[in-house]
């Protein structure tokens, strides 16, 4: 039987007040189409009965095209709720902060936002900050939806095997992107020879390549070829020549997509013409790589552009932009299974952000069914989410859906 975190009669000091919604960067700095989106989402706060919520990401920083797009999915969603009615007559109000991409930062605001009465968290968006405040919601008993961080550790330890009690997460795993893509590496394309290329010490990257690796082989195929890189090159010839030379069918490249576009660029050059795979990473590629570079490429991923018009002709009146990536539907997901255990609370006539409310909360969505934008699904005994995968291929240059794998 897998262990849960026990948690301490913890109460956040500050019960939910009415106020307006708050957009704070922990570090300094903020980002105005959260904020506005933010002030938007909870006008109505400060009239009548509200239920704080959470929403966390980098809004400023080295990743910040992620947190922009969560934070602005999820505040989409809230704002929907609210315009609907909210929940039992209450409004929601969130409370945003910007993390800027750092652990600590994050820890800080976590620690903040409980001090300002929330109920729930949509957050963290990159893994290691998620798993800084995964750590620190367990004495809280915070019920917490990561839109988007994959490794596994955020929501069980295999080592202890210990579940995260209060944590779940909208996307899947590393371990589950690796092994769907050697899946359709062997069964579907039918490649039997693999070559991989990583950043090394990175969880996102050596996680999805080493359950490649060992899901491959077990198929039967043959790793041909493993290569590394660090964090901050930029040249990857001589790699990608020792490749060369190994006579891959095919490349697994599970790297983000500013690198993969240099990868693919420079294994063009040096005349690595075989197919290249990657996962969720890859999502933004589009304008990066060429269509010649990306010739019988493929990636997993969450959500495939076209699938939800509704969701994407609301994204763009809200931000008068289109939704620049898939995290985007993963924060209005994330924010969606917050709301479905906020409303299970609700209904049992509990106060807001006691430790009755949120224990309520965390048992709905373990039990729950959201219907998604991503997919409909539910979670498994480790809190990752029970749903298919959208495996894209490129139209020229544009990623389109291949199929759900």
């Amino acid at each position: 039987m897998k262990k849960m975190i026990s948690r301490r009669n913890f109460l956040a000091a500050a019960g939910v007040v009415a106020a307006a919604g708050v957009l704070t960067a922990c570090g300094g700095s903020s980002n105005s189409t959260a904020a506005s989106a933010s002030t938007a989402a909870s006008g109505a706060a400060a009239s009548g009965d509200t239920i704080k919520v959470g929403v966390l990401g980098p809004l400023t920083g080295d990743v910040s095209v992620y947190g922009q797009a969560v934070v602005n999915g999820a505040t989409l969603y809230l704002k929907q709720v609210n315009e609907k009615g909210g929940i039992n007559g209450k409004q929601l109000e969130i409370i945003a902060m910007d993390e800027q991409g750092d652990a600590t930062q994050a820890v800080t605001c976590f620690t903040k936002m409980c001090d300002q009465g929330i109920t729930a968290l949509v957050g963290d968006v990159t893994t290691t900050p998620t798993l800084a405040i995964a750590a620190e919601s367990a004495d809280y008993n915070m019920p917490m939806v990561t839109a988007s961080a994959t490794a596994e550790a955020v929501t069980y330890d295999a080592e202890t095997d210990t579940v995260n009690e209060n944590v779940f997460r909208a996307t899947f795993t590393d371990p589950f992107q690796g092994i769907k893509m050697a899946d359709y590496a062997y069964q579907r394309l039918g490649y039997t020879k693999a070559a991989v290329i990583f950043q090394k010490g990175a969880d996102y990257n050596e996680g999805l390549a080493e359950n490649f690796v060992n899901e491959f082989e077990s198929l039967g195929g043959t790793i041909v070829d493993q290569e590394t890189y660090s964090e901050g090159d930029v040249d990857y010839k001589t790699q990608l020549t020792t490749i060369l030379g190994k006579a891959p069918e095919v490349v697994f490249c599970p790297n983000y997509y500013q690198e993969v576009g240099q990868i693919l660029a420079q294994a063009e050059s040096i005349g690595l013409a075989v197919p290249f795979l990657g996962g969720d990473g890859w999502d933004g590629l589009e304008g990066y790589a060429t269509a010649d570079q990306l010739k019988d490429a493929y990636f997993c991923a969450n959500y495939a552009k076209g699938s939800n018009p509704d969701f994407e002709n609301a994204y763009k009146a809200e931000y008068g932009e289109e939704y620049p990536n898939g995290f985007a539907p993963l924060g209005y997901d994330a924010a969606m299974t917050v709301v479905y255990g906020i409303q299970a609370a609700e209904d049992a006539g509990l106060a807001a952000g006691d430790d009755d409310y949120k224990q309520a909360v965390i048992d709905a969505i373990a039990g729950g069914t959201i219907d998604g934008i991503t997919g409909t699904f539910t979670f498994d005994e480790h809190h990752n989410p029970v749903k298919q995968t959208a495996i894209l291929c490129f139209d020229g240059a544009t990623p389109v859906l291949k199929e759900m794998f």
